[in-house]
C-alpha cells in the first residue's frame, strides 16, 4: 500500500472533512475497504495512536480489582479450557441472542499448533501499521486473563473486561438455561471477545483457536482469511493421533472462497488442507511457493529478514523476536495481510513498506525466548510440546552464546512431557523440575522421574516450588566463575511461564 501517512497530511481538525479526504484519496482500493480504514483513521485522530503492547497488572483500584476478581472466579466455575464437547452449538446460541456481532466485521482466522500467537500478534501489527482498528482474540494468557481481547495492539483494561463481561452475562445465562450443558469458560470469553470488538468498533478482528478448528468456538466466524500455522501432535487425544488427522480438524476454518494461508507442513497434512480448500473453492498460499523468507541473519535483539510476500519483496526488515520460527512466523503474517487486501489474487501491487517495517519492529510476544532479567541472563519461553521445545532449543543455540544453560522446566501432565525432555536434553547442562499452580501441572516428582530417564540422575535437581525452582537455577548458574556466561531457561508451559514472570518482577 503506498499511501501517505496520517502525519504526511494537513490539519485534520474537523473529522468530517478528514473521512471525505481519505476516501477520496484512496482511489486504487476496494470501496467498502476503503470506507473501513478512513472511518478508522478518522477515530484515530480523536482517540491518538495506538497503545503499545504490554502485560497488564492487577488494577490499582481496590474496588477493580475485586470486581475483576469476581468475574475471574465466575468464570473459572465453569468448564475449564481442556473439558470440551465437541460443537459449536451453544456458542452459536449465544452469537444469535447477542444479534451476531462477530458479523459487524471481516476478520483472519488462526490455527496450526504452534506459532498462532505470535502469528497473530504479527497479523495484529502490520493491521495497525496499516491504519486499521483491530481486534485480537488470543488464549491461553500468560499473566492476566485480560491479555485475551486486545483492542488496537493493547489489551483490554480491567474496567472493559467487567463492562463487557456484566454486558454479556444475562444472555449467557440465558443460554445456559436452555442447552443440555453450561457454556464453558472458553466460550464465554469468545462471546465477550466478539462483542468488544462490535462495540468498539474493530476494522478487522485476528482470532486464535482455542483448540482444533471444526468445532471450536471461534469458529463462528466466516473469516475471509484462514490462517495454518506449522501442524504437529499436540492433544492428540481430542484431535487426532497423525498430522492428517489434526489437519482435518483444523481445516474446519477455511470457508468457502477463503484465501488459506499455509505454513511450512508435514506433507499429509498439506494434502488435507489442500483437498478442503479444493472443496471449497478456497485460494491457497504456501509458504515455500507463493512466498518465504529470502534471506535471514542474526542481529542484536532480533533478526534481520528480507520476506517475499504475495505482492513482490519487503528487505530490511528487522523483528525484534529470536529463532527461524519466528521468521517463519512473520512471513505467515505478512502473506495473510496481503490477502486480507486482495494482493496477490485480485491486485498486483505490495503493501507500504515501511510501514511493514514500522509494525514488525514493534512487536512483542511475552513469553516467547523473552528475555527478563541479566546477570545471569534469565529467558522465558511458553514451549509445552516437542515441536515447540524443538523450536525454541534451536532459536536459543542460534541467538545466544551460553557457557552452560540451567533448565527450569513445569509441565501439564496432559503433554508429551517426555518429547519435550528429549528436545531441551542437548542445550540443558542441568534441569531444575518444578510444578506450576495449576490443577493440569505435573506433579514434580513424577516430572522428575522422566527427566531422569532422559538427562541421568546427576543432571536433575527436583524443587516443587517454583520460586524455589528459579532461585536453584540462578544460584547453579552464578556457582562458578568460569560460567561466566551461564544463564538459565524457563519453560513447559505458558502457566509457568506466566507465573515466573510475576515471580521476576517482569510486566
Amino acid at each position: 500500500m503506498s499511501e501517505p501517512r496520517p502525519s504526511d497530511r494537513h490539519d485534520a481538525s474537523d473529522p468530517d472533512d478528514t473521512f471525505a479526504e481519505i476516501v477520496d484519496e484512496e482511489t486504487q482500493r476496494d470501496p467498502d475497504l476503503a470506507v473501513i480504514e478512513a472511518g478508522s483513521r478518522t477515530l484515530r485522530t480523536q482517540s491518538g495512536p495506538p497503545q503499545g503492547e504490554a502485560v497488564p497488572d492487577r488494577p490499582a483500584d481496590p474496588e477493580t480489582d475485586r470486581a475483576l476478581r469476581e468475574v475471574e472466579q465466575e468464570l473459572a466455575g465453569r468448564w475449564g479450557e481442556t473439558k470440551l464437547e465437541p460443537s459449536v452449538t451453544r456458542i452459536a446460541a449465544l452469537m444469535d441472542v447477542l444479534g451476531e456481532p462477530q458479523r459487524a466485521y471481516p476478520s483472519i482466522h488462526i490455527t496450526g499448533t504452534n506459532g498462532k500467537t505470535s502469528t497473530a500478534r504479527m497479523i495484529e501489527a502490520l493491521l495497525n501499521a496499516l491504519d486499521l482498528r483491530t481486534g485480537r482474540y488470543t488464549s491461553p494468557h500468560v499473566q492476566s486473563i485480560t491479555e485475551r481481547i486486545s483492542l488496537d495492539g493493547a489489551p483490554i483494561d480491567a474496567e472493559r473486561f467487567i463492562e463487557t463481561y456484566n454486558d454479556v452475562k444475562p444472555y449467557v445465562e440465558m443460554v445456559d438455561a436452555q442447552q443440555p450443558y453450561r457454556l464453558s469458560f472458553f466460550e464465554v470469553l469468545t462471546g465477550m471477545a466478539y462483542a468488544a470488538f462490535a462495540d468498539a468498533p474493530v476494522d478487522v478482528a485476528v482470532v486464535e483457536v482455542g483448540m482444533g478448528g471444526t468445532w471450536d468456538a471461534t469458529n463462528v466466524i466466516d473469516a475471509s482469511v484462514a490462517v495454518v500455522t506449522p501442524i504437529s501432535l499436540d492433544h492428540t487425544d481430542r484431535l487426532g493421533s497423525t498430522p492428517a488427522e489434526i489437519a482435518g480438524e483444523k481445516s474446519g476454518i477455511v470457508k468457502q472462497d477463503a484465501t488459506v494461508i499455509l505454513a511450512q507442513q508435514p506433507v499429509d497434512a498439506a494434502q488435507v488442507m489442500l483437498k478442503k480448500a479444493v472443496e471449497v473453492d478456497a485460494t491457497v498460499a504456501r509458504e515455500g511457493m507463493e512466498f518465504g523468507i529470502v534471506s535471514r541473519e542474526i542481529a542484536v535483539g532480533g533478526q534481520l529478514l528480507t520476506l517475499r510476500g504475495l505482492g513482490g519483496e519487503y528487505d530490511n526488515i528487522f523483528l525484534p523476536l529470536y529463532g527461524a520460527h519466528q521468521a517463519h512466523n512473520a512471513v505467515v503474517a505478512l502473506a495473510a495481510v496481503e490477502a486480507f487486501f486482495g494482493i496477490g489474487a485480485e491486485q498486483a501491487r505490495s503493501l507500504d513498506v515501511e510501514a511493514v517495517r514500522k509494525a514488525f519492529l514493534s512487536v512483542l510476544s511475552p513469553g516467547r525466548l523473552e528475555v527478563v532479567r541479566s546477570s545471569p541472563t534469565v529467558v522465558l519461553d511458553a514451549a509445552h510440546n516437542p515441536a515447540g521445545a524443538l523450536a525454541a532449543s534451536e532459536g536459543i543455540s542460534e541467538a545466544f552464546s551460553f557457557s552452560r544453560l540451567i533448565g527450569v522446566v513445569g509441565t501439564s501432565g496432559d503433554k508429551d512431557v517426555r518429547g519435550l525432555l528429549e528436545a531441551f536434553e542437548p542445550i540443558f547442562a542441568e534441569i531444575v523440575v518444578t510444578q506450576n499452580s495449576s490443577p493440569r501441572a505435573m506433579d514434580a516428582d513424577e516430572l522428575a522421574a522422566l527427566a531422569v530417564e532422559v538427562f541421568g540422575n546427576e543432571r536433575v535437581q527436583v524443587e516443587p516450588r517454583l520460586d524455589d525452582a528459579l532461585e536453584a537455577a540462578i544460584t547453579l548458574a552464578e556457582e562458578e566463575a568460569e560460567y561466566a556466561g551461564a544463564g538459565v531457561l524457563v519453560t513447559g508451559s505458558v502457566i509457568t511461564v506466566g507465573e515466573a514472570r510475576l515471580l521476576l518482577g517482569r510486566r
